[in-house]
């Protein structure tokens, strides 16, 4: 096999460009509303606490393990493997930690696509004031009549994945580079106006107590592995992207502190989040327990109650579109580095035919929510629960779970102590025990909780 590839030229022109990519990637749909829900249902402080504890023994190893290969390998996440299994003298099919997290890539962005048209949809939507005083049945009757319009959902998705591959076929410096310089520092400043909206809405405090109050009266087993599987999931893990990432880190990037540094970004980014959200539900005396919805229904109608509610409603959505996006970027990455090495192909040509497939697929969500609606393809889901299920709650996993072992136990000690820089013998021996036995055996936990209900 060729040593060289397309990647081996390609840097972040700095280390906090990736650290933004990366947290850019880390940071989506599932931090604005999924995480601070999670929270406030499942013991608040004390969740928010076992989070991290979570995120520090399996989040934050297997994305450090994640790094140092593709540092290592300065290849697409499936060449990577390829190169390093043989370079160690393993076996070659553990580059099928590579073909997972691409194929997991392409059916992520399929769905997140639609749903991220949603969000493009809603800025106009509360920008115009249609919700202005509006009550429930009038925002409910605007998104179900969203979700009953393929045609309309085609169109928002369409925007997306346009704006989507035109960025990413750029390459690194004049796609990603710049679109992460641009987005980024844009949604910090976002969230820190609608931060300050929120502070005075009048329900900043009860929010707070709803995410930060320790109830460990609710904390129980199931805590435990929805905090594990948020670890996971939320730092964009298993799918090839922080591989493909870490293949243009500078060598003299220091892992350790640059993942702490992600993890810290989309911790501060989630919690953020359900500060400017929950205040805005209590205040109104609206239903946290919305799931999507909340984003779509609530939101809207907790807005267009308040003062200036229009402006700070699309406000809020175009965040959530900013954070879609980064997010979006980061799927199409492992693909497209690999389609460009393999077949030596112009990053342009490869973009838009990826993002055309991604686009196709994505029809099947479209449809499972409207002329699909009542059509099961297995185990009782519908085609866009079957594309989520079978790469968010299998392939992602399996993935993180075979990196944390292959780095841990089939590469020799001084490529990994030397990408990950540890010398002294009880830290090689802690990372060994946290990233070899405590985040494997995590993730299958959160497998098997998420996976063998449906048999």
């Amino acid at each position: 096999m060729s040593e060289s590839s397309p990647n081996n030229d390609i840097r972040w022109s700095s280390r906090w460009l990736f650290v933004l990519a990366a947290a850019g990637s880390a940071v989506g749909l599932g931090n604005i509303w999924k995480f601070p829900y999670v929270a406030g249902e499942n013991g608040g402080g004390a969740f928010v606490l076992i989070y991290l504890v979570c995120v520090g023994l399996v989040g934050a190893p297997i994305m450090m393990a994640e790094i140092a290969l593709g540092r290592e390998g300065r290849s697409s996440p499936i060449t990577t493997m390829a190169k390093l299994a043989a370079s160690a003298g393993r076996n070659s099919q553990w580059s099928i930690i590579g073909w997972m997290g691409v194929i997991a890539g392409v059916m992520i962005l399929s769905f997140y696509g639609v749903i991220a048209g949603w969000a493009l949809k809603y800025i106009g939507v509360l920008a115009s004031g249609e919700f202005e005083n509006a009550g429930a049945s009038v925002v409910e009757s605007t998104f179900n009549g969203l979700l009953a319009s393929p045609v309309e959902m085609i169109f928002w998705q369409t925007i997306f994945m346009v704006g989507t591959i035109w960025i990413v076929a750029r390459g690194v410096s004049q796609g990603l580079e710049k679109a992460i310089r641009w987005f980024m520092p844009l949604l910090f400043v976002m969230l820190i106006v609608l931060l300050g909206y929120s502070l005075r809405s009048g329900g900043f405090e009860q929010g707070w107590q709803f995410m930060f109050d320790f109830k460990w009266e609710d904390v129980g087993p199931g805590t435990w592995i929805m905090a594990l599987g948020q670890a996971f999931f939320t730092l964009s893990l298993g799918m090839g992207t922080m591989m493909a990432y870490g293949s243009y880190v500078p060598s003299e990037a220091r892992i350790g502190s640059t993942v702490a540094t992600i993890v810290a970004l989309d911790t501060v980014v989630a919690i953020s989040a359900g500060l400017v959200i929950f205040p805005l539900v209590f205040v109104n005396n609206l239903d946290v327990a919305q799931g999507p919805g909340l984003m779509f229904v609530t939101m809207p109608l907790a807005f267009g109650q308040l003062p200036f509610g229009s402006i700070f409603g699309s406000v809020f959505f175009l965040l959530v579109s900013f954070a879609a996006i980064t997010s979006a970027i980061s799927l199409t990455e492992p693909a497209i580095s690999y389609l460009v090495e393999k077949y030596n192909s112009s990053r342009w040509r490869v973009a838009v035919g990826l993002g055309f497939l991604c686009w196709l697929l994505g029809l099947g969500t479209v449809f499972s929510f409207n002329i699909w609606a009542d059509l099961k393809l297995a185990f009782g889901l519908n085609f866009f629960d079957l594309v989520d299920q079978i790469s968010s709650n299998i392939l992602l996993p399996l993935g993180g779970l075979l990196i944390a072992i292959f780095i841990t136990w089939k590469l020799p000690r001084e490529t990994v102590a030397g990408q990950i820089e540890i010398e002294s013998e009880p830290i090689w021996s802690l990372w060994k025990v946290v990233t070899g036995v405590v985040a494997p055996v995590s993730v299958l936990v959160v497998f098997l909780n998420t996976f063998v209900p449906f048999f």
